[in-house]
């Protein structure tokens, strides 16, 4: 069998758009001669739709686009389409809907089958809005029997994926009713190492029972999630005939008689792979919201560096302005190094001094605040939010969006200002740690120094008060960085991470500064996800609580 597989990036909510990708993706398979076009998991509406699937008028539109598909099936016969869409179940009970792959020939839907497995961990809530399909079943199509699953229904296998069990799986079903293709559209978003993963789960299910595997998944960011793409098709051993690229649409036909080759799958590099998820999560975050330009302010540190050069990367350098801030206490090295490196990208470049609007401040606040000669904190997050108002003010001005530019580890501990340097659309790096932060500089500077050298290897600092460093508060980064991945993305309580070996009162503090810095992280701007537990719809942490570390 012929199958165009169609990698490609839907809108949430932008049904007609979809619907033209999908018409473009059918020309290309009839002209390729396809008998089959298959796209991602609820590709019609994108994914994930989270509320809106709560809404009577989206399902509706969802219905409409499907009324259309099939009138685009009519006006291309001889080719089916299988499409991922949310469908009415028609019962008084349970939720409502399916997450369904609907098959549709000749005008006609021939087969729908529904999404068995609905995944209610890290980022997932499916179970809010679907009801498990019912039954599980085979489909015989232009002398193939197609075995259709849906995203998580693949991902029941204990010895890959350990985390999650259910009593159900649909691919040993499927393959017990005589599939002899198998055939799952997903919606499969990114984190660090997850395509290795992914590939090997897809690799074991074909190799297990003997049959090729066709897997699809959606590419693109909505929000906070990446989808890296990476489709595949594995043949009946499970080694890999197509793997498509990542982080891009893309159209292919593979013959599902076709014979791969053992041990030639190869995984994009990991830091390549976090550079390329952010780039495409800056540039779908902003074309899908409506924004064309960019506003960044830039400190002489590293994090606003990697910030400004994955946005230039993204949207281009002429939709791009940087902003130096300088205060009293920033060196004027710091000014520089900011000038040099906009030089580099070719950015538009301001310098907006903030040393009288801080004295303004210092001045008509003295009274009240009963401030001193010495910088406190009071003082230094002043600065910052002087700095977040100029940001925001550009914004306003020129329709700009503000890309903040904390990463993960000062975002974990507080080490950052409300309403000052967390101001902002989009928080770029804040699932990337610092330790991660300087990796992702140096794979920007492979080919060249686009980020001045000097910017790399400075001392961290806020440069809030005199001779600051970021190690004057916090533990060294690698330090922090490990300890923040033991207890943040892998659970581990406080005991366990001091038994591995770090300072008690080092992880202690850590911990507690991760707690009690939950109401900022709660008003921050929405993050890219990278890591396999970023902050934001992920991980779902109270506020207002007291427990032991």
């Amino acid at each position: 069998m012929r199958i165009t597989i169609a990698q490609l990036n839907p809108t949430i909510g932008d049904t007609p758009g979809n619907l033209d990708k999908l018409n473009a993706a059918l020309v290309r398979a009839v002209k390729d001669n396809a008998d089959l076009l298959v796209l991602p998991e609820m590709f019609i509406t994108g994914y994930p739709p989270r509320d809106l699937l709560e809404r009577s008028w989206f399902i509706e539109r969802a219905t409409d686009a499907l009324d259309d598909l099939m009138t685009l099936s009519a006006e291309n016969p001889g080719i089916g389409i299988l499409v991922g869409i949310p469908t009415p179940t028609n019962n008084a009970t349970g939720c409502g809907l399916y997450n369904s792959a609907v098959l549709l020939h000749d005008g006609r839907i021939i087969f729908t089958q529904h999404k068995s497995l609905l995944p209610t961990y890290d980022v997932f809530d499916e179970a809010r809005y679907f009801d498990p399909a019912s039954s599980i079943e085979v489909f015989e199509f232009k002398g193939e029997t197609l075995g259709i699953s849906i995203c998580e229904d693949a991902w029941n296998d204990p010895d890959l994926w350990p985390y999650r069990h259910y009593d159900l799986d649909p691919i040993q079903v499927l393959a017990d009713k005589g599939a002899t293709v198998l055939i799952n559209i997903s919606s499969s978003p990114y984190s660090i190492d997850k395509e290795n993963l992914r590939f090997r789960i897809v690799s074991s299910h074909a190799h297990k029972h003997a049959i090729p595997f066709v897997f699809v998944n959606q590419v693109g960011a909505n929000d906070e999630l990446i989808f890296d793409g990476r489709s595949i098709f594995v043949d009946s051993d499970g080694s890999p005939v197509e793997v498509f690229p990542p982080f891009e649409e893309s159209l292919k036909t593979i013959d599902t008689a076709v014979k791969g080759k053992a041990d030639s799958y190869l995984p994009q590099g990991r830091i390549e792979s976090v550079h390329d998820a952010l780039v495409l999560g800056i540039r779908d975050y902003m074309r899908k919201c409506g924004f064309s330009t960019a506003v960044i302010g830039l400190s002489g540190g590293i994090d606003s560096a990697v910030t400004c050069a994955l946005a230039v990367r993204a949207i281009g350098k002429m939709n791009v302005m940087g902003v130096t801030m300088p205060s009293p206490y920033s060196a004027d090295i710091s000014a520089s190094l900011s000038e040099k490196l906009a030089d580099n990208l070719g950015i538009h470049f301001e310098n907006v001094p903030i040393s009288e609007i801080y004295e303004t401040y210092r001045i008509s606040l003295q009274e009240l605040l009963d401030i001193e000669d010495a910088v406190d904190v009071t003082l230094e997050n002043i600065q910052a939010r002087i700095r977040g108002n100029i940001l925001m003010a550009i914004s306003n001005k020129y329709g700009n969006i503000v890309l903040s530019t904390g990463n993960k580890s000062e975002l974990a501990v507080g080490y950052c200002t409300l309403y000052g340097d967390m101001s902002g659309g989009l928080a770029v790096l804040s699932d990337v740690p610092k330790t991660m932060v300087f990796k992702l500089a140096e794979f920007i500077n492979s080919e060249e120094d686009v980020i001045p050298r000097g910017i790399i290897d400075r001392v961290p600092s806020a440069e809030l008060r005199p001779n600051q460093t970021d190690q004057d508060t916090l533990p060294l980064y690698p330090v922090l960085d490990e300890i923040l991945n033991l207890y943040i993305d892998e659970g581990w309580s406080a005991q366990e991470i001091i038994a591995k070996g770090f300072n008690e009162k080092t992880v202690r503090w850590v911990i507690r500064m991760v707690n009690r810095n939950e109401y900022k992280r709660r008003q921050a701007a929405p993050g890219l996800k990278v890591t396999s537990k970023a902050f934001g719809m992920g991980r779902r942490m109270v506020i207002a609580a007291k427990y032991d570390l």
